[in-house]
Parts: structure tokens; sequence; C-alpha cells
């Protein structure tokens, strides 16, 4: 065993000198060629579904009989209907379009090719025979002709099932729509096990359907709270603490009021009017009461537990907020990040598509022609799926070195007026330039551990019912392991940016170096990130309630006539993803900052020629935060150890 004094000397001696923003050198280069490499191969699977016809394919829709609608086609052998002139014939049209099968993931029903969508809905054959003959739309199959609708035995089988519904063209994809939502409801009801009666699922669509003009306002009004409070925290950080604590106390107690008020109220009018509305709306509001009041509780302990160490996080805010003062573009980060991410989501979505339409014509059991692969080319979409997950994490890494090379370059900048121009482009600038590399390489090991949980949860949901109990608490546990370990790997790649930023070292040893500099202020870690990400939480949660509460009064009007359950709760879930998209960006600077400082008072003690490059406002955080801690670790306890100055080791060694 190691005796302390040889430990602490080979600690000394492998520790290596940090040079801030001294020099910039590429960083993980294999690691940027392989990921171009793979992009290239994400490329040629779009080319490949397209050269194949799979574009044309969706775009244009196919028949049960493989001709694309709108073009001439090419016969498939033993396919009776297949290789006609379908050039006057340019939209799919689906006989029985609600007949869903959901474990292929198709519609079960005979497509065709008609020149136009019924615009309103035909009851009988009659009808539909009037319409073929009105607008030149045949709705049954190539092999009946219209006059033949009425009289031939087979219309039952080769006309659609009637009453066909209206049904309008899908924009760019030529298919015939149901316009009536209930066909929609009737695939939701299939996908929502627990839903047994069929009625409550109608309803709650319909709430949707009838709110959608109040659930797109309070949607917007989140918007704007995350903005508002983002200019607050800005401007007022020295008080924003005190403010959030006082508003999410009024706010928790106010919601918590308001929905037992709105039940006694309801629960009276309820009473005299004996509707199922009502009854499903009295019973909403006695589960959100309920649920409030619970959380209410939980939070008035959780902020009387942390009420000591309040005061500690308001100057690190305050210096945050200076960051955002500087650096106002950081605002702007989840934007351009929620940008490129729809961006590649949707070009993935539509390559997926082409994957699903791209192959060889085979007839299957029923006579009609599927498309699918042979051979390797069939496993193309895992592929596909590896690049989703890899490439979206890329894109986020991204954010967080941006974030992170801005806030580097402004803590490490001693005189703030010779700030680049615009800090957040300079990063971007050193990013390309420099490190995307380590942005590949750490995004990956993101995804290799994404791959396996995934896949474990896939498996549990495919195995439910069918497994015992021991195998479902050990897929259980393996996929808790794995969320624990991205989450840990996640935090550390986010100070392993950081550390990259600051000395353009590769991935693997900035990693090293940010473990270091986090085990060796474990408790400050624990401190700031737990008062901090609390306090942020809070500004989370008053987004929410602001916006729950705004929905209540607004979507209150309508109880008589609507559920407003589905349209609250995808009120706030939506409230809560936008805040926690902004406040997200300040928890990051947080967290770059508070590695800055952590090596700034290891490697600087204020004297001559190691000066420290942080301002009185956190050094005077710093003095708050050891006295503090030396309060409750008095007697040599071991925080009050790990808090003691640590330029005074610095400057010994």
């Amino acid at each position: 065993m190691l005796t302390p004094s040889l430990s602490l000397f080979s600690l000394k001696n492998s520790k290596r000198e940090w040079k801030p923003l001294e020099d910039h050198s590429c960083t993980d280069v294999p690691w940027l060629l392989l990921f171009i490499l793979f992009c290239i191969g994400m490329g040629f699977i779009c080319g490949f579904s397209i050269a194949t016809g799979a574009a044309a394919r969706l775009l244009s829709g196919y028949d049960s009989y493989g001709n694309i609608c709108g073009q001439k086609n090419v016969k498939v052998e033993g396919i009776v209907n297949s290789g006609l002139d379908l050039t006057q014939k340019k939209y799919v049209f689906f006989l029985d379009p609600c007949n869903i099968d959901l474990v292929h993931q198709k519609i079960k029903s005979l497509a065709l090719c008609v020149s136009a969508c019924p615009r309103k809905e035909l009851k009988t054959l009659a009808d539909v025979q009037k319409f073929a003959e009105t607008n030149g739309s045949t709705l049954c199959s190539y092999e009946l002709q219209p006059s033949e609708y009425t009289t031939d035995p087979r219309a039952a089988k080769l006309c659609p099932k009637y009453p066909v519904p209206e049904s309008a063209p899908i924009p760019f994809f030529h298919r015939c729509a149901p316009v009536n939502i209930s066909c929609y409801a009737k695939f939701a009801e299939a996908l929502i096990t627990f839903v047994s009666d069929s009625s409550v699922l109608h309803r709650l669509i319909s709430g949707v359907m009838t709110s959608k003009e109040i659930i797109m306002g309070l949607c917007l009004l989140s918007l704007v709270l995350s903005m508002i409070l983002m200019v607050i925290i800005r401007y007022i950080s020295r008080v924003l603490v005190w403010i959030l604590t006082i508003l999410v106390i009024l706010g928790s107690l106010g919601g918590t009021g308001v929905l037992w008020w709105l039940y006694a109220k309801q629960r009276v009018s309820a009473s005299a009017v004996e509707t199922q509305i009502a009854k499903d709306n009295l019973q909403a509001l006695l589960i959100y009461a309920i649920s409030a009041t619970v959380f209410m509780v939980i939070l008035f302990l959780i902020m009387l537990i942390m009420r000591k160490r309040v005061a500690l996080t308001i100057a690190l805010f305050h210096v945050a907020g200076k960051v955002f003062i500087h650096l106002p573009l950081l605002v702007f980060q989840p934007f351009w990040t929620f940008f490129a991410l729809i961006l590649f989501w949707t070009y993935w979505i539509t390559v997926l598509l082409f994957l699903g339409t791209t192959g060889s014509p085979v007839p299957n059991e029923e006579g009609f022609v599927e498309f699918q692969m042979v051979g390797p080319l069939k496993y193309m979409w895992w592929y596909h799926v590896v690049g989703l997950i890899w490439i979206s994490e890329f894109i986020l890494a991204c954010q967080q070195m941006t974030v992170a090379g801005a806030v580097v370059t402004y803590y490490f900048t001693r005189e703030k007026r010779n700030l680049p121009f615009t800090p957040i482009l300079a990063s971007v600038n050193r990013l390309i330039c420099y490190h995307l590399g380590t942005v590949a390489k750490g995004s990956f090991i993101i995804t290799l551990v994404k791959i396996p949980r995934m896949i474990l949860m896939y498996i549990h949901t495919q195995l439910k019912g069918k497994e015992n109990a021991c195998a479902r608490c050990m897929l259980k546990a393996c996929i808790c392991c794995l969320w624990c370990l991205e989450k840990c790997l996640t935090y550390l790649n986010q100070n392993a940016y950081t550390a990259t930023a600051i000395n353009s070292t590769n991935f693997c040893t900035s990693a090293k170096d940010a473990f270091v500099i986090l085990v060796e202020n474990a408790l400050r870690v624990a401190a700031i990130n737990t008062v901090g990400d609390f306090m942020l939480f809070l500004g989370k949660v008053l987004i929410v309630c602001s916006t729950g509460l705004a929905g209540i009064m607004l979507l209150n009007y309508q109880r008589d006539y609507t559920i407003w359950v589905l349209p609250l709760i995808i009120v706030c879930l939506f409230a809560f993803l936008v805040a926690h998209c902004f406040l997200s960006i300040y928890e990051m600077v947080v967290d770059v900052l508070f590695l800055c400082f952590a090596i700034d008072t290891k490697y600087n003690d204020g004297s001559p020629g190691r000066e420290f490059y942080m301002d009185k406002v956190l050094m005077e955080f710093v003095e708050n935060s050891r006295k503090s801690m030396k309060e409750t670790g008095r007697g040599g306890g071991a925080e009050g150890r790990e808090l003691k100055p640590m330029a005074s080791g610095a400057s010994s060694s």
C-alpha cells in the first residue's frame, strides 16, 4: 500500500499545467474521419432508396398491384392489373382506410389509384357509381366498370366499404385521407390498451380538437414566460432566488387552492346535471387536486431542507447572469439546436419512409405486391437507427461545446472589454476548425449506452406478460443501470468539452482532467449543483404552474361540452419542455463556470504572475460557502477539510 506522502507526491507529479486559451490544436481527428464516413453511409442509404424508385413510390403513392400513381408502369410478372398507364390517376385511395394493422404497421385495405378523392360522404354503391360517372374517378377495382358497380356481385369485395368517408388528399403525398377524426380515434384506441370504454377516448380527442386554439395560445404563453424568465435571470439575479421561492410557494398554494375550489364548485353543479362529461371533469379535478396537494407538501419539505443553502446560490446566479449580459446570443442557443434537430429528424423520417417503400416487387399471400429488400440490404434500417441516435447526440454535443467555449472565453479573459465581438461565433469557429472530432467521440460514447438500453426496453415491451417476475426485474434493473450510466457519462462529457475548450486536449485526456477536478471538489459539486439545479427546477415549476393555471381558467369555460384533461396535460408537458430547453442553457453555464473556477483556484493563488481570473462576486461566493461549510464541518470533518483553500496547495507545489 502506498503511504500518503508517496501517493501525494505521485499525484503532484501527474498533474499537468492548464493553459487556458493559449493555443489551439485539432483534437480526435480519427474520430472526425470515422464520423464523416458514417455520414457518407447515411447518404448512401438515402441515394440507394431514391435510385430504386422509393422516392417516387413514397411521394406519388402506389396501388396494391405495384403501379405508381400518375405515371406509366412496367408489368410485374405474375401480378394482374400491374403495368397500367395511370397518368391521369394521381391519388391513392384505400377501400377501407380505417382498417389498420398495428402489428405490421400498415393499412389492411386494397389500394387503388384514382383521379380524385371523394369530397363528400358516399353512403351506397349507387353514390359511388354516380361519383365515378360525374367526376371520372373510379373508386372500385380496375376490372370493374362504373356501370357494373350496382349489378356485379364482385362489387362487395372490389368496391370501397360504405359509407365511404369524406376524404382529402394529403399535401405532397397524394393519398386520400379521411377528414373525419373518428377514424383516427379508432386507430388510437388500439394503441391505448388501458382504455376500456372507447367513448372515453373519443371524448378526449374531441376535447383536444375543440380546444386547439387555447392549446396553441397556452403553448405560446409558455414560450413567452420562458423568455421573460431568462431576461429576469440576466438582470435581477441577486433577488431571483428569493423571488422564485416566494412565487413557487404562492403558485403551488394558489394552484392547489383553485383546484380544490373548482372541484367543490363543480361537485355542487354536477349533482344537478348528470352528464358523462361532467362526471369525467369532476373525477379529473379530484385527481388533479390530490396530486397538486401531494406535490406541494413534497416541495415544501425539500425547500425546508435546502433553505440554509439558498443564500450560497445567489452569488453564483449573479455571475451566470453577468455571462448572459456579455453573451446575449446564449439565449438563442436552444432555437438553433432545435432547428438543427428538426432538420435532421425531418431528413431521417423521410429516408425512413423511403426505406419502407424501397426494394423489389414481391407478390404476397393475397396476390398483391409488396416491396421488400433482400440480402444484407434489408439491415440498412439498423444503420439508419444508429445514425438517428449518434447524429442527434452529435448536434446536442455541438451545443454543449459551443456554450462551453463561449463561457470559457468569458471567464479566462481578464479584461472583459477585450472579449471577441461575438464570443458565440468565435466558439463555433473553434468547434468547426479544431474540436468536431472530440464532439463525435463524446456523442458516440453516449450512443453506445443508449442503443443497449433501447434494445432492452424494446425486449421488455415485446415480452410484457410473457416473462416471469425474475426476468422482468432483471430487465428493469439493467435498463435503470444503463440510464444512470448514460446520465453520468453525459455530465462527464459536458465537463470534458469544457476541458477541451480550455486546453485543446483530446476527449480522453480532457475527460480524465475534468474527472480529477470534480473529484477534488466533490462536496462543492454536490452543494452548487444541488442548490443551483433545484432553483432552476423551481423556475421550470413556475412556468408550468403559471401556464397550467392559465389553462385551468380558460378551459373551465368549456367544461360543459368538452373534456379538458388531455388538453391541459399537453399544455403542461409543452410548457415544461420549453422551460427545460431555455433553463438547461443556464444550467450548462453554471456547470462550465464552476469547472473554470475550480481550475482557477487550483493553479492560481492571487500572487504576482498567478492572479485569479474570477471576479469579486464569485470570490465572495467562495468565501461565504467556505465559512458555511466550515461551520457544518467544524471539528476536522471531511467536509471542512475539503473546502480549505486550494491555492495554498498549488503554491506549495
